[in-house]
């Protein structure tokens, strides 16, 4: 029975696209269809998640390609965790999407359900994989199902978004992950994912380094630098298909892998003692620090979020890099702390815009007035960024600190202190902005007494808001399935 749960997360996505493309010209049921899809997705993620807390690990053997190389299915804690978010998401996305698809009268409403749903599936597919074949294929299904959503506007701009969006992506897998898979399986003949690392005291120091630097740039969806320009570019597309981006699927499938990588492929004695892993501790780094000092001078709203995505994101890497259990705990448990902050902050971004029209930091100006309900939300998504209480990010920044100190690592913890103060740096000016009284205004349109989005997307924008400050006060469901991903290492 897990094994079917564990197959429709992904085929509950999947054969939701055709009924939402039969039934396009009928939008409430075509939405109708999203919801109730995203929500079966969520039970079954559940339930899976719950097979995995008794101590399963369902497995499906879709196809044995050649003998040791089967594509198939085998769920592990960190990638119940991932689904589990990810489904809920879909659930929050699509209530969002309908607000604001017909407030702003956007074009091609059913190809964006439906890609949408796609997008889901894959993702589905990338946490629950067995083994490197089997993520990689899911992992370039989601690149060109997310594409029409990048490009989803039609103009110019979009299209020439979209072929930075598809070139960059597919460039690092074709030509450096999918190598790195290659170049695995001549060494050891496996490309499964096991505990401990495949790659563990079977290959030499250098073949490791070589191998380890393909693996994490071919991973270009955890937007390291200088692998990052996509991220940026894709802003052009819609509030929700920038939430899918940053949140529900793609980045977080990016830096999964990369999770995935460093322990079931290397494990942490490769990273941490020889010299293969010694230099992605100040990759990370310097993408932490670097992005959020982009993000300080970005005027319009959604680049500085995307901006604060990239050095988000490698506080995941950091986690990584440091290979020990408390610092994968943290990492882990960023990937849902993340996704419940970076959501709301964008789905306030989309609000403000379909209420106020307003898209730049320097227009906010007694936003949170006329605002007062996405202003909140926007503080709550904030301080996950920043990682303070009452917020979920607290706890990422607390056992990524314990990590750090765990592993005597003192470049880390500089760079999570000054990552903290540089994202304080360029979140906090828009919440003093927005409070601000509009008198103060000059050269400027008066903003409405109130103007808040409609009643779907401030729905959703309430409940990531309420999530990210359960989590503080609840970590327990998140953290049981990253500890149990490390018992015994």
């Amino acid at each position: 029975m897990p094994e079917v749960f564990t197959i429709l997360c992904i085929a509950i996505p999947l054969g939701a696209i055709p009924l939402i493309i039969i039934f396009g010209n009928h939008p409430n049921l075509r939405e109708s269809i999203s919801l109730f899809s995203s929500a079966a997705m969520c039970v079954a993620a559940s339930l899976v998640v719950s097979e995995v807390l008794s101590g399963g690990s369902p497995t499906v053997i879709f196809w044995e390609i050649i003998p040791n190389l089967p594509l198939f299915l085998k769920v592990e804690p960190i990638g119940a965790l991932f689904c589990l978010v990810s489904s809920f998401l879909w659930i929050v996305s699509s209530l969002y999407s309908l607000g604001y698809m017909r407030a702003n009268n956007e074009q091609n409403q059913t190809r964006f359900f439906a890609y949408f749903s796609a997008a889901l599936g894959c993702s589905a597919g990338i946490a629950f994989s067995g083994n490197i074949l089997t993520l990689f294929l899911f992992y370039e299904a989601l690149t060109l199902s997310t594409y029409p959503l990048v490009t989803h506007s039609g103009t110019p701009e979009a299209q020439r978004s979209g072929r930075i969006y598809l070139g960059i992506l597919l460039t690092t897998s074709i030509m450096l992950l999918l190598l790195a898979m290659l170049w695995t399986w001549i060494e050891i003949g496996s490309l499964d994912f096991i505990k401990g690392g495949i790659l563990s005291g079977k290959v030499s120091d250098g073949t490791a380094a070589v191998l380890l630097i393909l693996f994490i740039f071919g991973v270009g969806k955890a937007a390291i630098m200088p692998f990052h320009r996509w991220l940026p570019a894709a802003m052009v597309a819609p509030a929700p298909v920038s939430a899918l981006l940053h949140a529900v699927a793609v980045v977080k499938a990016g830096v999964f892998t990369i999770l995935k990588l460093t322990f079931y492929i290397f494990g942490f004695d490769t990273i941490t003692e020889s010299a293969s892993g010694s230099w992605l501790i100040y990759v990370a780094g310097f993408t932490i620090i670097a992005a959020s000092l982009v993000a300080l001078r970005e005027d319009n709203l959604k680049l500085r979020l995307a901006y604060s995505t990239i050095g988000q994101l490698s506080y995941i890497v950091l986690a990584a890099s440091l290979a020990n259990a408390q610092a994968f705990s943290a990492g882990a448990f960023h990937i849902a702390a993340h996704a419940f902050g970076k959501i709301t902050l964008f789905f306030c971004a989309g609000a403000i815009y379909t209420a106020m029209g307003k898209t730049k930091v320097s227009e906010l100006r007694g936003i949170g007035r006329s605002m007062p309900i996405t202003m909140t939300a926007f503080i709550i998504g904030s301080l996950v960024m920043i990682g303070l209480p009452p917020t979920a990010g607290f706890v990422t920044k607390w056992n990524l600190i314990n990590g750090a100190l765990n592993a005597d690592n003192w470049f880390a913890i500089s760079v999570i202190i000054i990552g903290t103060i540089l994202t304080t740096s360029y979140l906090a000016p828009i919440i003093i902005l927005g409070l601000k009284s509009e008198s103060h205004q000059k050269n400027s349109s008066k903003i409405s007494t109130y103007s808040e989005a409609p009643l779907t997307m401030l729905l959703a924008i309430v409940i990531t808001s309420i999530i990210s400050i359960t989590m503080f006060i609840y970590p327990d469901w998140a953290t049981a399935l990253s500890e149990l991903a490390t018992e015994g290492q």
